[in-house]
């Protein structure tokens, strides 16, 4: 059973961090993200949980990790900006598999740019913003119904692989305003506690691709935390053994487990000559289209993306076998379009639809890419 409720996509992140078991947030206002901060102010103390208006970006996905570490699922919300600001904690958050989820509203930049315009722009730098080499796992709505089940999707992941995981939204899936219907008994996955001793106890076993459990602090088990590249029971090493271990591991973690992380929609891709592979706001008009498109006989499929990263590779690769062409809508200058590109290896055009000055890209500019005009 579910219970229906009319929010915007910012709101339904809220609900969806709410339900999904979060109980610490920490974040500093930024356009078009604030509203997340806002209804969590007030939810949050409602359910038990934290709410702190920090000083700063940095200062905040600080907080969200210690507070993590505590035994906290815990989140912050930003825009470019801010998460510019984030990346090098990101990488210790990664570098110490510390589950917290890290939502960016996407606006037009660089720097300041357009603060209340539309954009996807972050998209490479959700992937590859902060330093090293290791995953990342990206999710990204479409509506406001996404919105709140990818917030609960980001969190179980988190939580799963011991990992931070991005939720990307834009500007207009943050402020569109939808029936989103609210489960009575979400999927939810709680942190598991260690089984073994504190003496037994190792925070970072490379072994194999499942992470081990993560003690909170404070709960009797003593162990250590930093950046820098560490043994099993987390003490700072330069032994390149260790490393590449540690290295193959954080990578295996994902790699060994994509059919649990991978996640997109599709309609008519077994048989169609065009393929529109699009997510986000863009993927509103770019299903639009294709829709009005196959109404009127023509053989075209959609892939609407909602796991960006890792990348979908093995399902676009098979799209590449059966399409002839393939449209890539989105609000900027190909960041997808070029890992579609990559994939496909020139077995069927790529054509890009692309947009930076704040607009959308609409039902109409689609269809003419595929080549069947509206009405």
């Amino acid at each position: 059973m579910s219970s229906p409720s009319f929010l915007t996509g910012n709101q339904a992140i809220a609900e969806g961090a709410i339900a999904a078991g979060c109980r610490f947030y920490a974040g500093y206002p930024i356009t078009p993200s604030s509203e997340i901060a806002e209804a969590l102010s007030k939810r949050l103390p409602e359910v038990g949980g934290v709410f702190v208006q920090m000083e700063d970006e940095i200062a905040s996905i600080a907080a969200v990790i210690g507070a993590s570490l505590g035994g906290s699922k815990a989140a912050t919300a930003t825009s470019g900006p801010g998460f510019s600001l984030m990346q090098e904690n990101l990488g210790f958050a990664v570098v110490g598999e510390i589950p917290c989820v890290i939502i960016n509203v996407q606006r037009v930049g660089p720097s300041t740019g357009l603060p209340t315009k539309v954009a996807q722009g972050d998209v490479m730098q959700a992937r590859w913003g902060t330093h090293g080499d290791h995953p990342i796992i990206v999710l990204y709505p479409s509506s406001a119904q996404e919105a709140y089940e990818l917030t609960i999707r980001a969190c179980n992941l988190a939580e799963r692989f011991r990992t931070p995981v991005i939720l990307l939204s834009d500007a207009v899936v943050a402020g569109l305003r939808e029936k989103v219907e609210i489960p009575d008994d979400p999927e939810i996955f709680d942190r598991p506690q260690p089984t073994v001793s504190p003496e037994e106890y190792r925070p970072f076993d490379y072994s194999g691709s499942v992470p081990p459990p993560l003690a909170s602090f404070g709960s009797g088990y003593r162990y250590h935390i930093t950046g820098l590249l560490h043994t099993e029971e987390g003490a700072p090493t330069e032994n390149t053994q260790i490393v590449e271990e540690w290295a193959n591991y954080v990578n295996r973690k994902l790699t060994d487990h994509l059919d649990e992380i991978w996640d997109w929609d599709e309609i008519g891709t077994e048989d169609a000559d065009t393929v529109v592979i699009s997510y986000g706001c863009t993927a509103r008009a770019a299903e639009h289209a294709v829709t009005t498109a196959r109404a009127g006989g023509a053989p075209v499929g959609f892939l609407k993306l909602k796991t960006i990263w890792p990348f979908a590779d093995q399902k676009i690769d098979s799209l590449a076998e059966v399409a002839s062409r393939i449209i890539v809508p989105e609000l900027n200058l190909g960041q997808i379009g070029s890992e579609v590109r990559r994939v496909v290896a020139n077995r069927a055009e790529v054509i890009g639809i692309n947009r930076v000055n704040g607009a959308q890209i609409t039902p109409d500019e689609i269809l003419a890419a595929i080549g069947v005009s509206h009405g």
